[in-house]
This record gives structure tokens, C-alpha cells and sequence, in this order.
């Protein structure tokens, strides 16, 4: 299934793109997302699932279709087929 995912701020200029989106199976969660993205962009590691894997770290803000997982299913969210994920750091921007 395709999945949109953007980052934002530092994220985006530490991974060097802003897209990072791509072809996942069914039923791929939002936490297992965001590990797959922090192993494929080392600059990224550590720094948006915090290291009990069970949130965000600090102030990461990620959301799914606009709303933010802690309104959903946290990192447990399942994702489905054309999704848009967001990962913006809380301090980024106005």
C-alpha cells in the first residue's frame, strides 16, 4: 500500500529529503514506520520514537490525515492505503 510521508524542519534537512514516503505492507503501524525510518536515515535515529519505543520522542509531533496519534492509536495506529503521516519537531515553525 502507498503511504505519504513528509518531514519537516530539521528532520527534512538532516535526511536531505523532504518525502519519505513509499510502498508498505497492510497493516504496517505508525510506530513501525517511523523505526523503518530512522534505520534508513541514520541522521534521523534516536530522535523521533523516544528509546522505549512506546511514544514520540520530546516534542515530536506526528500525525496521520491530521490528527495527531496520540488521538488515534498512538504508535500502535495500523495505517491504510494512501495516508498521509506527518513528522514535524514541536518547536518547528510559527
Amino acid at each position: 500500500m502507498q503511504i505519504e510521508c513528509k518531514l519537516f524542519g530539521p528532520f527534512r534537512e538532516d535526511a536531505g529529503v523532504e518525502n519519505v514516503g513509499g510502498e508498505y505492507d497492510p497493516g504496517t503501524t505508525v510506530g513501525e514506520l517511523l523505526r523503518a525510518l530512522e534505520a534508513e536515515y541514520s541522521p534521523l535515529a534516536g530522535r523521533i520514537v523516544d528509546a522505549d519505543g512506546d511514544g514520540t520522542e520530546g516534542s515530536t509531533v506526528v500525525s496521520v490525515n491530521e490528527k495527531h496519534i496520540n488521538h488515534l492509536d498512538g504508535l500502535s495506529t495500523e495505517l491504510e492505503e494512501g495516508d498521509v503521516v506527518r513528522i514535524v519537531p514541536a518547536v518547528y515553525g510559527g
